[in-house]
């Protein structure tokens, strides 16, 4: 049975959360139209696909009708259908996404099932520019802290151990034989481990990719994660980014990785709840049709 939300807290939950992500990237949107570069945020909107506009639209999750004369403020969406009070996310949204879902599910159950590798020191960003010269760089603009030779070195004198194959494919040539696995798209779901920065950072991809059967709430919380481990991923990459107030995590040096270690333990902590919450969200669609997703999100 649906859960009927009346107009006056529909109307304001969406206005508490356009307020949440304006308050996330609203200054740099408008910077972005004037076009400045921003290492982290125009990541999670280049490499993710999920577009500003669509991070801001707010939706209750599946199961969950929106009542009164505004509802009719979705009628043009097409995830969405009229019912006797108002408007809800369309039924046949979970029959036309389960393989997806299903996916979804059960790559988080793995990933959460496993104890977190805390041994990578970040080196994915630094595997992808090593012994690529100039041409390899993935941020044109910005300068390495320690040039090509003594990014080199540092991949060098250390041991790549990526389990995420999403970073892994964008290694060079020469650093793809240095790692300790040699990772494939297939093999995914049987490689995430919960302490990979970039798999809590994917936690809003799995999220936003269900949207609008998956609650805005869980979204928008699922990227303050990826731009908290962005931020941390960038921070412990080869790049300079001190013009943009983001201070080195020198992991080529011992208190470098430790502090690696410390930030990587606490995304882990914080992705842990999320990585529940939706793989919760996911059973419910799978079981119950999604009658219940998305109604302990508010």
């Amino acid at each position: 049975m649906d859960i009927v939300l009346p107009e006056s807290e529909w109307t304001t939950r969406r206005a508490a959360h356009a307020d949440r992500i304006e308050s996330l990237v609203g200054d740099y949107l408008r910077e972005r139209a004037q076009g400045s570069y921003h290492p982290v945020l125009d990541f999670l909107f280049t490499y993710y696909s999920f577009k500003p506009g669509h991070l801001s639209r707010w939706s209750p999750g599946f199961g969950v009708v929106l009542a009164g004369p505004r509802s009719a403020d979705y009628a043009h969406f097409a995830s969405y259908e009229p019912s006797a009070s108002g408007y809800r996310v369309r039924s046949t949204l979970v029959s036309q996404r389960r393989s997806a879902i299903e996916f979804t599910v059960g790559l988080l159950s793995a990933t959460a099932d496993r104890q977190p590798n805390l041994g990578c020191f970040g080196l994915h960003e630094w595997a992808m520019v090593y012994r690529g010269g100039q041409s390899a760089l993935r941020h044109g603009s910005v300068p390495l802290r320690l040039g090509h030779d003594g990014t080199d070195e540092v991949v060098d004198s250390m041991n790549l151990r990526c389990t995420h194959y999403d970073a892994f494919r964008f290694f060079t040539d020469d650093a793809v034989p240095r790692n300790a696995a040699l990772l494939t798209s297939t093999e995914r779901t049987a490689r995430e481990q919960p302490g990979c920065v970039h798999a809590s950072m994917d936690l809003y991809k799995w999220s936003y990719k269900l949207a609008p059967l998956i609650d805005s709430t869980l979204v928008a919380d699922c990227f303050e994660l990826a731009l908290l481990a962005r931020t941390v991923d960038m921070r412990a990459s080869p790049y300079d980014l001190s013009d943009y107030g983001l201070p080195p995590i020198s992991i080529e040096t011992p208190s470098g990785r430790a502090e690696y270690v410390r930030a990587q333990s606490d995304l882990t902590a914080r992705a842990a709840p999320l990585r529940s919450a939706l793989i919760a969200r996911c059973q419910n669609l799978l079981v119950n049709g999604g009658a219940t997703a998305g109604t302990t999100a508010e």
